[in-house]
């Protein structure tokens, strides 16, 4: 500032303020109203953060008083009453001052004071808020305390809605301590049941240090040993792990359970993970992680931090570093959250492989129950492929297998099914006697392509046109035009196209394989598309389906390898009337299989029909033939006249 220059002022104010500044106003009572009712989710989260505070008061006596602290014995006790609820301690208690400042001023809080001093991780607290939540839930609370420093004073706060409150002395309790009493709303007297207060604080107390007890119980709410914390014996781990996750898992039993141990020492995070027993399939979500700060429960659904292809995982994790959300029900995006996730990952991986190497029957269950799942999880990560690739069970035509024993059945390649199978396709398969993946089940397909290129087998797409050009080879020798002309007028519906082929096993004359590209452009063509299918995805999936123009639903191979097929020609070729009648029968035959897969194949009352005109036809007496082969022909069949030649 230079010499004889006078600072700017306005009334009041001090050098340098800017003229006409006000100070902002503060709605005490709508702004207790906002954080005490809409920042939790949920009105149990008071009882969280009253028994937190409790809890954080015997770590300030031992810290404030390591030597009077050490006589006596840190205990937290919350009972139930007549529509109220009472949490009490035995910790540091607070003066008359400590009150004013601390207890009766938002967002001041000593604990985080006291933190920033000592440096103590053992203190929960953060942001000077958990004490409002009382009001959230109660018409009236009421704090009677005596503090470690003042053992012979006692005070008294109470207030209404939190805006205003009144301190009075009181006699002091009998040891250091407080009691902070609820009298609760109407609509939250349920919380005024022990039961209740005891699977709730149950969850949230259980890795505190500090005993919690309902009412006059003996045992506390948080006995459960906790096997990260507490020497175990090696031989007695595995099933000290198993008895916590199987006492702290809601939904679903462990299978198995293995440890938290981040490789980085930077990292804090510990806790334990175990494989639920509850069946996933592909988008199931079962994921079930609690994460617990400095002892407390944070976030009781934490489940991003668990990859997206862990839906058969449950889990307790311990931090002191995460960064809480302001109502402390959620966790801040940082990057101790993304080294969190990236140490869970790490950790479901090595777990997995310690249970296939150490726990073979646990493993196979986890196969067995999450096959599907794994299948799609095996593809997120190179170490899960390399564990799985020869173990997860692959759904086939002949039920679960895995993918070395689908390779050795198919004499050194992997059969697919692109289609949901039935019909012809089905028959093909099962006489084939190879058995055939289900190409339309979750991550099967992706699956197998990746195992193949891993072990260097062949992959045969059946409904793929390299797949079906492997299965369906060409003919011996060509057919004629004029024959192939015939047979597809006596064969083939609409929208099939007749493909002259040899395949095994020779017994079977012909198969129906619908078009999985037609069938495709079918659907997102449909004007229900626009509304099922999100605009990008229908972009690239008709410029997919581009290629095909659709008008061949289906490829109708016909077996020249076939007994019945090569008889059906030579009849044919010779002017046996009875081919006509012959082919007519296989139509039916083609018809009535399409039937019974669900599919569209043709008139099916007409095929029936056919079979029995055919029957008929082919045992009348030989002077009764031409006719039995002319009613036929002139029925419901489109593809024939009565001379057995082509109508169409």
């Amino acid at each position: 500032m230079s010499e004889g220059h006078e600072p700017d002022r306005t009334p009041g104010g001090t050098p340098g303020t800017p003229p006409n500044l006000r100070t902002t106003e503060v709605d005490l009572g709508g702004l207790v109203s906002v954080l005490a009712t809409h920042l939790y989710s949920t009105p149990l989260v008071a009882l969280r953060e009253l028994v937190q505070n409790a809890h954080d008061s015997h770590t300030r006596r031992r810290l404030e008083d390591p030597d009077g602290a050490a006589g006596h014995t840190p205990e937290i006790r919350v009972r139930a009453g007549a529509r109220s609820v009472a949490i009490e301690d035995t910790g540091a208690g607070l003066t008359e001052p400590e009150i004013h400042a601390y207890l009766a001023t938002v967002g001041t809080g000593y604990t985080r004071l006291l933190r920033e001093v000592t440096g103590s991780e053992e203190l929960i607290g953060a942001f000077g808020l958990g004490f409002l939540s009382a009001f959230s839930v109660a018409d009236e609370v009421t704090v009677t305390t005596t503090s470690h420093r003042e053992p012979a004073q006692g005070h008294r706060y109470r207030s209404r809605g939190g805006e205003q409150y009144s301190v009075e002395p009181v006699a002091p309790r009998r040891t250091p301590g407080t009691v902070v009493e609820l009298a609760l709303k109407a609509e939250h007297a349920h919380l005024a049941d022990e039961q209740a207060l005891r699977e709730v604080l149950g969850r949230y107390c259980v890795l505190l240090s500090v005993p919690v007890y309902v009412g006059d119980d003996e045992k506390p709410v948080n006995a459960i040993p906790v096997p990260w914390r507490e020497p175990v014996p090696t031989t007695g781990l595995y099933a000290a792990r198993m008895d916590f996750a199987a006492a702290f898992g809601r939904r679903f039993a462990p299978l198995t359970a293995f440890p938290l141990n981040p490789a980085d020492e930077g990292a804090d995070s510990v806790g334990l993970l175990w494989v639920q027993d509850g069946g996933t399939y592909g988008s199931s979500d079962n994921r079930d992680l609690a994460v617990y700060l400095r002892g407390m429960l944070l976030a009781d659904d934490a489940r991003d931090l668990l990859p997206s292809w862990a839906g058969f995982i449950g889990g307790v994790v311990e931090s002191n570093r995460l960064t809480p959300t302001a109502s402390r029900e959620d966790l801040q995006r940082d990057e101790h959250y993304r080294a969190l996730q990236q140490e869970l990952t790490d950790a479901i991986v090595n777990g997995l492989y310690e249970t296939a190497r150490l726990y073979p029957s646990a493993w196979r269950r986890i196969l067995a129950r999450h096959g599907q799942d794994l299948l799609g999880a095996a593809l997120c990560d190179d170490r899960l492929f390399t564990l799985l690739a020869d173990d997860v069970p692959v759904p086939t035509s002949q039920g679960d297998l895995t993918a070395g024993a689908l390779r050795a059945a198919g004499n050194g390649a992997v059969h697919v099914a692109l289609g949901s199978g039935g019909g012809f396709e089905e028959m093909l398969y099962r006489a084939m006697q190879v058995p055939i993946a289900r190409g339309d089940r979750y991550a099967v397909l992706p699956f197998l392509r990746r195992y193949a290129q891993l072990r260097d087998c062949r992959i045969v797409e059946l409904g793929a046109e390299s797949g079906n050009r492997e299965l369906f080879r060409d003919p011996e020798t060509p057919l004629p035009a004029e024959e192939e002309a015939w047979l597809a007028a006596a064969l083939a519906e609409e929208g099939e196209q007749l493909v002259p082929a040899r395949f095994d096993p020779p017994g079977l004359p012909l198969v129906l394989v619908p078009d999985r590209e037609a069938e495709l452009k079918a659907r997102i063509e449909d004007d229900a598309a626009d509304a099922r299918i999100p605009s990008a995805a229908l972009r690239l999936a008709r410029a997919f389906t581009a290629r095909t123009d659709g008008t061949v639903k289906a490829r109708l191979y016909l077996n020249t390898a076939s007994p019945a097929v090569r008889d059906l020609l030579a009849a044919y070729r010779s002017g046996h009337t009875g081919s006509a009648t012959a082919a007519g029968l296989l139509r039916s035959l083609k018809v009535i299989m399409a039937a019974a897969a669900g599919s569209a194949g043709g008139d099916l009352a007409a095929a029936l029909a056919g079979v029995g005109t055919a029957v008929a036809a082919l045992t009348a007496p030989s002077d009764a033939l031409s006719v039995g082969f002319g009613t036929l022909f002139a029925s419901d069949e489109p593809g024939l006249d009565e001379r057995g030649e082509g109508g169409r």
